[in-house]
């Protein structure tokens, strides 16, 4: 799915640290001296094709995957008043379909040629494009990229313009649907005057996506789309004799096009603080304060970074540490600093507990803003950010491309710097950073008179809609071809898509597995490319053992145990995790629950001791419990903001009832306040064992190393408790077909959803049931978002897909569409749904939905995390080892009748509750002339309401 982005890649809060030293402050956690840090060699090469063109190359050969990652050097930054949202309009138009790949082919090239990430984003600065493909389907990806660079207008009309502008426009929606978005337009106005391209909205304004006309978006792409204007960086498992070639007969014909003008935008300094307020349908007030600062990898943007991260980043920064952990007035936390072209804006984002006022959260908020200014940090702070960096840094470069990855970190350089290998640069000027300058830029730019500060306060939400345009809007408009026809016919060998080259051989990783004498069990799986690690303690303790009346323990008691231990408190534990520079986090699913820790692999026995002192020897606590239940209690609240999560705690529920899978993980109100502190401790000794856990091990570290480690911190674990899996209570009757309002007035759209009974996690029938759920609406080039989205434009995105729980889960499908097209949306949803089994799969969609399933299994081993999520699955499932090796078979062997049953089997319409959060007003008539079954109006808990 196309989205927006502010992406700030390794320029980030503390994306960037030690890298050139290899070394970490702090001392060691554990009792073993952390190892000498491996640093990561990436080399490239970059050039110049004759037509302006900037190719970076990198070779990577760990997985048969290459990343292609094309940078337009346009955005927001180039629009004019009045025609905003052009770069973000384009992002969608780019994947409509160009001259020689045909109209939305785009996603079904690349979906069947097994691609991930494939994607599109739009910043303030550029704009991106880039997928993940298997090696053999690289001339594939330059294929389609070249094309709708060069040959993209041929195909631009005005029923293309139109339906693209329905879609940006419910994207739009969207993002007003969500709490406090109005706060965060209501910031960027006050931070920029009209006239700066900073103003607005990435995506741009209703008034102006819907003003977008014909000629107007053809003399846009005409200028900045163009090979003078843009940089492809291509990573991965290439041949470095044939790429050169592939580049320039694909890109080198294209036509340079005109010089872009270099951005000349002055950004007025804040003299004076500025101040609004402004309401939202909201549950809890929120304060957003924003500065100004330096430009992106100009002097003082890594300070900038630095003192944002101290200050109000992660469970250590000050502002956590004083309003959330000790006084408690704060529900949450987080701070940021987006580093831009022309000016970067410092953010930070403070949402109240009920009962505290604004102006009491801020006068708290500005005493730690001004400590730190005036005091500046210690030593050990800034140690801790960037110790933080450098992993997150490191972890980064698993990735080949996509959002973030090594592709996407080189074209960001060059965009800015124009120094693809600028990462040992950008290193060093972290690693010079000191507490005095910290403290300089903290004076120089965080002062109060220099901010921004926007209440956000409940109330109604005041968004501004336009009608669309008249059905004959460009109508009489005439285009003139942009090529002459001697060209056009020399470019006619890209009507033929390139043919893969030959399959590479598919190596999925299986794990070794050993265990201990306690009975826990070890998988690993080493990857010695990146010197990173990642642990996970899983045990079968998850919502499927809540007692009936008391959802969410769970989820409670997995919480509690990254709050403190029986050596280390709640604040001491998070210094120590800060300390090497690691992500330590627990949670727990319907079946399981796990504690994950990722590092650097130096910091390896550190981690696993962490790890096992936090699953082995848990606190709980008492004024800990009491801390989080409140925040828990907060969270249950917020959801009623959040349309999409009200959808799922109504439906879930409208499916199983009392049961586990009726609950969402964290419970309800009264189950989170009758836990009990007892409670959890007893749920911990009976299903935190090592006879029911494993222990998840993948990235840099040796079997023998594994052993060791394994033997030395979990070793000694007994536990008590003997509690095997609980026994799920049969699946309800599938329900009788119903609809389900949930009256959210004056919201800009509907969320609509609909449940049925699914099937369990090792079904024999799982390949056939994904290949049916891509064909219906797993896939973007699937039935139901080709229809709600690229057809209608009432949304922008549909979806269907299955809850894989280890009993069954629930099957969903829907999407979030535009508030006058509720009726018409839903009536289309289920003529999808009846119509996967009417109108079978033709052999093109089972094709299209086998090749992505198969193809696409290596780019789900690309991070060591990815890797003890997948090993997770052979635990918590039962699966063997050699499951995923086997897979690519099981997908292979799907017939067109397994197709068919699978659809008969699962997808049931008629036995669908249908969950519709949105305004009732102007939504529940037309919902009722669909005859889909009663209606019912119930609360954003699943309660029924009594009708007016």
């Amino acid at each position: 799915m196309m989205n927006k982005s502010f992406h700030r890649g390794c320029n980030g809060a503390v994306l960037c640290a030690l890298l050139a030293g290899g070394l970490l402050f702090g001392q060691p956690v554990s009792s073993e001296a952390a190892a000498p840090l491996k640093v990561p060699n990436l080399k490239y090469e970059k050039y110049t094709l004759p037509n302006g063109l900037e190719v970076i190359l990198r070779e990577d050969h760990r997985l048969p995957l290459v990343a292609v990652d094309l940078w337009y050097h346009v955005g927001p930054v180039n629009e004019k008043a009045g025609r905003t949202g052009f770069a973000h309009l384009f992002e969608h138009m780019m994947f409509e379909g160009s001259e020689h790949v045909g109209e939305k082919a785009h996603f079904k090239y690349l979906e069947g040629a097994g691609a991930t990430g494939i994607n599109g984003t739009t910043s303030y600065d550029r704009t991106n494009y880039f997928e993940t493909v298997p090696s053999n389907q690289l001339d594939l990806a330059l294929w389609l990229e070249s094309d709708r660079m060069g040959f993209l207008l041929e195909t631009l009309d005005r029923t293309k313009l139109t339906n693209q502008r329905d879609v940006v426009r419910n994207e739009l929606r969207q993002d007003e649907g969500q709490p406090y978005d109005v706060a965060d337009e209501a910031m960027g106005h006050l931070l920029f005057p009209k006239s700066h391209p900073y103003y607005g909205n990435v995506i741009g304004s209703h008034a102006d996506v819907e003003a977008a006309r014909l000629l107007d978006v053809r003399e846009f792409f005409h200028d900045y789309y163009t090979p003078n204007n843009a940089s492809i960086a291509i990573v991965g498992d290439f041949d470095a004799a044939t790429i050169k070639a592939k580049v320039e007969k694909f890109f080198a014909p294209i036509p340079k096009g005109p010089a872009v003008e270099k951005v000349n935008v002055v950004t007025p300094p804040i003299t004076t603080e500025r101040r609004e307020t402004v309401t939202d349908t909201v549950q809890l007030p929120r304060l957003t304060v924003a500065w100004l600062t330096p430009e992106a990898f100009h002097p003082g943007d890594a300070d900038a970074d630095m003192f944002l991260t101290i200050l109000g980043q992660g469970k250590i920064s000050r502002l956590y540490q004083k309003l959330v952990y000790e006084t408690q007035v704060a529900q949450s936390i987080n701070c940021n600093n987006q580093s831009m072209m022309v000016a970067s804006i410092a953010q930070c984002d403070i949402i109240a507990r009920p009962g505290v006022k604004l102006e009491d959260l801020e006068a708290a908020f500005d005493k730690e803003v001004e400590s730190l200014r005036t005091q500046g940090p210690t030593q050990a702070e800034l140690d801790r950010a960037r110790n933080k960096g450098l992993t997150g840094l490191i972890e980064g470069l698993q990735l080949l491309g996509g959002f973030g990855g090594v592709a996407d970190m080189m074209d960001r350089y060059n965009q800015y710097l124009h120094d693809p290998g600028y990462l040992p640069k950008d290193v060093a000027r972290y690693e010079a950073l000191t507490p005095e300058s910290v403290k300089k830029i903290g004076q120089e730019v965080f002062g109060k008179n220099q901010r921004v500060v926007v209440y956000c306060v409940p109330g109604k939400k005041v968004t501004e809609d336009v009608p669309r345009s008249p059905e004959n809007t460009d109508a009489d408009v005439k285009v003139v071809p942009p090529y002459a026809p001697e060209f056009e016919t020399a470019q006619n060998w890209r009507k033929d898509a390139p043919k893969p080259g030959p399959e590479p051989a598919l190596h999925l990783p299986a794990p070794k597995s050993f265990a201990l004498a306690n009975g826990l069990k070890v998988y690993l799986i080493e990857e010695h490319a990146l010197p990173v690690m990642s642990a996970s303690l899983v045990t079968m303790a998850g919502g499927e053992d809540n007692p009936t009346d008391k959802p969410g323990l769970a989820a409670f008691a997995s919480r509690m145990l990254t709050e403190g231990t029986a050596t280390r408190s709640s604040t001491q534990l998070a210094n120590d995790i800060a300390q090497i520079g690691a992500n330590l986090g627990s949670s727990a699913t319907m079946d399981n629950a796990s504690v994950g820790v990722g590092a650097l692999s130096n910091n390896t026995a550190d981690a696993l001791e962490l790890l096992s002192d936090v699953v082995l020897h848990p606190a709980f606590q008492a004024e800990e419990v009491e801390r989080i239940r409140k925040q828990r209690l907060v969270a249950i609240l917020q959801e009623g903001d959040q349309p999409v999560l009200s959808a799922l705690r109504v439906g879930q529920r409208a499916v199983y009832g009392d049961q586990p899978y009726g609950f969402r993980a964290v419970g309800t109100t009264e189950s989170v306040k009758a836990i009990s502190q007892a409670d959890m401790k007893a749920f911990w000794a009976a299903h935190y064992t090592s006879k029911d856990a494993a222990l998840i091990l993948a990235g840099d570290l040796s079997e023998a190393e594994a052993r060791r480690l394994a033997e030395k911190y979990f070793g000694g674990w007994t536990g008590s408790g003997a509690a095997d899996a609980s026994a799920i209570p049969a699946a309800p009757a599938p329900p009788t077909r119903k609809v389900i309002l949930v009256d959210k007035p004056g919201s800009p759209q509907t969320t609509l959803i609909a449940f049925g009974l699914g099937v369990p996690r090792n079904t024999p029938d799982y390949a056939a049931v994904t290949e049916m759920n891509s064909i219906l609406g797993g896939l973007f080039s699937s039935r139901i978002n080709m229809n709600l989205r690229e057809k209608n434009g009432f949304t922008y995105g549909a979806f269907s897909g299955f809850a894989f729980y280890r009993e069954g889960g629930p099957f969903y499908t829907g999407a979030q569409v535009r508030t006058d097209v509720t009726g018409p949306a839903a009536r289309e949803l289920f003529s999808e749904l009846n119509r996967i089994h009417t109108d079978p799969a033709t052999p093109e969609e089972l094709k299209l939905a086998k090749d992505n399933a198969l193809r696409s299994l290596p780019g789900s081993f690309e991070t060591v995390s990815n890797e003890s999520a997948l090993m997770a699955e052979l635990f918590v499932y039962g699966l063997p080892n050699d499951y995923f090796q086997k897979l690519p078979a099981s997908f292979e062997a799907v017939t067109p009748e397994a197709v068919a049953k699978a659809a008969q089997d699962t997808i049931h319409p008629q036995n669908l509750v249908v969950v519709a959060v949105g305004d009732r007003a102007k939504i529940q008539s037309d919902l009722e002339k669909l005859d889909l079954g009663p209606i019912e109006l119930r609360d954003e808990s699943g309660d029924l309401v009594k009708k007016p």
